[in-house]
C-alpha cells in the first residue's frame, strides 16, 4: 500500500487546530481521553429509540393528549426526519449544557472576546462566496450523478433541494457569528472564496482539503439520508412479538439496532461544526483509502447481489440450517443482535463526530475499549454468522468454496480500509497514536486478533 498514489496532502494544521499530545505512560499505558463523551451519544440513542416507541404507538400517544389522529403508527418520512432532528438537537443540547464542548481550545473560539463587526464583514463575505461556490459544485455533482435521482437516493435530493434555500440564507448569520469568536476565521471557504476573487496568496492544499470535506459529506451524508425513511418504516411496522418466531424477534431487534445507527451517523454528518468541537480537521489525502471506503458503499459497492464479492450464490439464511433447533435459533439470534449493538455502539460512541474519511477527535472510550475497529470486527462476524458461505442451500460443494472466499476477501477489503484508516490517523493526530498504542496493548480483541496473526505467520 505504499506505493499508493495520494491525493495532495491537507494543509498544516494551524495551532488550535493540532492535536493535543496526550503522554503514554511506558509501564501502564493509560487509555487516552475520548474526545467525545459518552454521555452524548447515549443521549442520541434514547431519543431515536423513544421517538421510534412513540412512532409505533402514535395513535395512542395521540388519544392521551386529546388529539386523535388518523394515523395508527407515525412511520413516513416526516416522521423519520423529526426523529433524527431531535436527535440532532438533544446531542448539540448535551455538547453545550453538559459537555461545554465550545470552551476547549480545539474549536478555534477565543471565548470571552469578540471581533468588532467591521472587523469581520470582507472575511465573512468572501467566505461566503467560497461556500456557496462550494455548494454549487456539490449541487452540479448531484446533477451529473444519475444515482443521486434513482431510489433511494432520490429522497435525500428532494429533502436536500428543499432546506437548500433555508440552508443559503442562515449561511450568513451562522458565518458573522463564528467569524467575530473564531482566533482565525479564514478557513477553506474563506481561501476558496479568495481565489475565486482572484486574490493572491490563495493555499491551493487549503482549498483542496476544503474542496475533499465537502465531497464526504455530500456523497455519504446523502447515502445515509436517502436510507433513513425505509430504515424507520421497517422499524416502525415490524412486529416484535411474533408467536413462535424467535428469528423475526432477533432480526426486528436487529434493524431497530440499525436505525440507531443511522439517525446518529446522519447527524454527524450534519453537525460539522466548530462550536461543537465536530468540525472536520483533515480528510483522508491517501487514494487508496477513498477506494477501500468506496466500494463498501452504493453505488460502488461490490458486495452487492450480482457484485465481484457478492458471497451469497446459492446460500440460505442462517434460520433455515438451525430452525428444528429451538435453543440453537435463539442463541444463535441472540449472537446476531449482540454483534449488530456492537456496530451500532460503535456509532454511537462517536456523538455528533460521526464520519468516514475523516479526522474529528479520537474516540477511546465504550466499544472502543474492545478493539480499535469495533465497526468492521461485528460487521464481518454478522455476515459470516448470517449467511454462513461454507453451506450451499443448492447443494453444491463449489458454490460452498467459492462463498467462503469471497466473504473472506470482503473481510480483507475491511482490513485494508482498518489500515488506511489508521495510517491516516497515526500520521496527523498525537491522541490516536497514544490511544493506538494502548488498545495494542489492552484492548482484548485487538490484541486476540494480533495473538491469532502471530500463530497463523509464525512470529
Amino acid at each position: 500500500m505504499n506505493d499508493a498514489t495520494p491525493f495532495p496532502t491537507a494543509p498544516a494544521a494551524r495551532a488550535h487546530d493540532a492535536p493535543t499530545a496526550l503522554a503514554v505512560d511506558p509501564v501502564t499505558l493509560r487509555r487516552p481521553r475520548s474526545a467525545v463523551s459518552a454521555g452524548v451519544g447515549l443521549a442520541g440513542m434514547v431519543v431515536i429509540v423513544g421517538w421510534a416507541v412513540l412512532c409505533r404507538h402514535w395513535s395512542a400517544a395521540m388519544a392521551l393528549i386529546g388529539q386523535p389522529s388518523a394515523l395508527d403508527r407515525a412511520n413516513g418520512p416526516a416522521a423519520a426526519l423529526t426523529g433524527v432532528a431531535l436527535v440532532g438537537l438533544v446531542m448539540a443540547l448535551w455538547s453545550l449544557a453538559i459537555d461545554r464542548v465550545h470552551r476547549r481550545p480545539s474549536t478555534g473560539l477565543a471565548e470571552g472576546r469578540r471581533r468588532p463587526w467591521r472587523a469581520v464583514w470582507a472575511i465573512s463575505g468572501t467566505k461566503l462566496l467560497g461556500l456557496y461556490a462550494t455548494w454549487m459544485l456539490v449541487a452540479v455533482g448531484y446533477m451529473l450523478c444519475r444515482w443521486f435521482w434513482l431510489p433511494p437516493w432520490h429522497f435525500a435530493m428532494e429533502v436536500i433541494a428543499t432546506t437548500a434555500p433555508v440552508a443559503v440564507l442562515l449561511a450568513v448569520p451562522w458565518t458573522l457569528w463564528h467569524d467575530r469568536r473564531l482566533l482565525d476565521p479564514r478557513d477553506g471557504a474563506w481561501v476558496f472564496g479568495r481565489w475565486i476573487l482572484g486574490r493572491e496568496g490563495a493555499d491551493p492544499q487549503a482549498i483542496r482539503a476544503h474542496l475533499m470535506a465537502w465531497l464526504v459529506k455530500g456523497f455519504f451524508g446523502a447515502f445515509m439520508l436517502s436510507i433513513l425513511p425505509a430504515s424507520f418504516a421497517t422499524v416502525i411496522n415490524d412486529a416484535f412479538y411474533p408467536a413462535g418466531n424467535p428469528a423475526a424477534f432477533c432480526n426486528a431487534l436487529i434493524d431497530a439496532c440499525f436505525l440507531v445507527d443511522v439517525s446518529i451517523g446522519l447527524v454527524g454528518y450534519a453537525l460539522t461544526v466548530r462550536v461543537l468541537d465536530a468540525g472536520i480537521r483533515s480528510v483522508q489525502p491517501r487514494l487508496d483509502g477513498w477506494v477501500a471506503a468506496l466500494i463498501c458503499y452504493p453505488p460502488f459497492v461490490l458486495m452487492g447481489d450480482g457484485g465481484p464479492l457478492d458471497y451469497h450464490h446459492g446460500t440460505a439464511s442462517w434460520f433455515v440450517w438451525l430452525q428444528w433447533h429451538p435453543v440453537l435459533v435463539w442463541a444463535w439470534g441472540g449472537w446476531l443482535v449482540l454483534l449488530t449493538a456492537l456496530y451500532a455502539l460503535a456509532t454511537v460512541a462517536f456523538g455528533p463526530r460521526f464520519s468516514n474519511l475523516t479526522r474529528r477527535g479520537t474516540i477511546t472510550h465504550g466499544v472502543y475499549r474492545l478493539t480499535r475497529h469495533p465497526a468492521y470486527v461485528s460487521k464481518n462476524l454478522f455476515w459470516w454468522s448470517a449467511t454462513l458461505p461454507f453451506l450451499a442451500a443448492s447443494g453444491s460443494w463449489l458454490d460452498a468454496v467459492r462463498n467462503t472466499a469471497v466473504l473472506a476477501a470482503v473481510s480483507g477489503v475491511y482490513w485494508w480500509r482498518a489500515r488506511t484508516e489508521e495510517a491516516h490517523l497515526l500520521a496527523e493526530d498525537a491522541d490516536y497514536r497514544a490511544y493506538h498504542a494502548w488498545a495494542g496493548a489492552h484492548a482484548p480483541v485487538t490484541r486476540g486478533l494480533a495473538w491469532v496473526v502471530r500463530v497463523v505467520v509464525g512470529k
